[in-house]
């Protein structure tokens, strides 16, 4: 639904998105609210929204996306409250989350260093229930305050929302902050901490290329299959992609890394397609030699992508 009732908010028009991908298309529209205030009045123009963090989770189809795009890495969603002596730690949804990791560890407060290297605001943060080897987003959270799409706010409890592997199932609100329970720690201890996290991601993830991380989940395996896995274990999907043949496969710009092979890196040259495409081989190779069908981490905005 839209209505022309937010006009001051100083809409942009054909905005660039801007994404790990560096490629993709255009917004028809843009605005970065401020304040609560303000994030009702989008609501108000387009109910249906979508929301735009850091951008490292995302492909953009090449001819854009209708609709209103928001941005909440402006004004108070950018806020970050550290306290020291209780060790909580608020953190508005447009805050990045590196930003916020790095102010915890320089205070002495551990818990978050473990997801160093994760490029996101706390908003996509939550909704995905970011995280890697060393931990998830929410092994130490106490609390979210979000938004629904008619403007109320609400609290929930961490024992409230439903967080999984790489999922939270707070897609239909809007985040607006995060709260943190952290331990008093010594900060050079933490530093290295956060040092060994950005080694292994080094070592294992083409860090110095255009990619926007995971493409997909790492699969249960729904039964037996002979040298990957029994039935209920979570396996790599990186080895699955490997293993099927598709390591440095490429379409135009968009490549299989030749790193880990659940990332899709692109050049200057690529185009969002190309890696929609690729992605679309790469699910078909997967499925018809193991009978798996992987499920997308990646997030794709487009208009005729489900």
């Amino acid at each position: 639904m839209m209505t022309p009732s937010a006009h001051q908010l100083g809409i942009e028009h054909d905005a660039p998105i801007d994404t790990w991908f560096h490629i993709g298309g255009r917004a028809r529209m843009l605005a970065r609210p401020e304040s609560n205030d303000e994030l009702i009045r989008c609501l108000e123009m387009d109910d249906q929204m979508r929301m735009l963090g850091e951008g490292a989770n995302l492909l953009v189809d090449d001819d854009g996306v209708e609709g209103l795009v928001v941005s909440l890495q402006t004004g108070g969603f950018r806020t970050v409250e550290i306290d020291h002596a209780c060790g909580l730690v608020r953190a508005g949804s447009g805050a990045s989350l590196a930003r916020v990791i790095a102010g915890c560890v320089n205070e002495g407060l551990g818990g978050l260093e473990m997801l160093t290297g994760i490029p996101a605001t706390i908003g996509g943060a939550a909704v995905m229930n970011a995280g890697g080897a060393f931990g998830s987003f929410c092994d130490h959270l106490v609390e979210i305050e979000a938004m629904d799409r008619l403007g109320r706010v609400h609290r929930f409890a961490r024992n409230e929302i439903d967080f999984d592997y790489r999922q939270s199932r707070l897609n239909h609100l809007i985040v607006l902050s995060a709260l943190f329970e952290l331990e008093q720690a010594d900060p050079e201890q933490l530093k290295g901490e956060r040092n060994r996290c950005m080694e292994y991601k080094s070592k294992t993830q083409p860090m110095s290329e255009k990619s926007a991380g995971c493409v997909f989940k790492n699969p249960v395996l729904a039964e037996d299959i002979e040298e990957i896995g029994s039935q209920g274990d979570r396996v790599s999907a990186g080895m699955l992609i490997d293993r099927a043949g598709c390591k440095r496969m490429r379409i135009g710009g968009a490549q299989v890394s030749s790193v880990h092979a659940n990332f899709i890196t692109t050049d200057q040259d690529a185009k969002a397609r190309s890696v929609i495409e690729l992605i679309g081989l790469v699910e078909q190779r997967v499925l018809d030699q193991f009978g798996l069908q992987l499920e997308r981490e990646l997030v794709i905005w487009s208009e005729h992508e489900s």
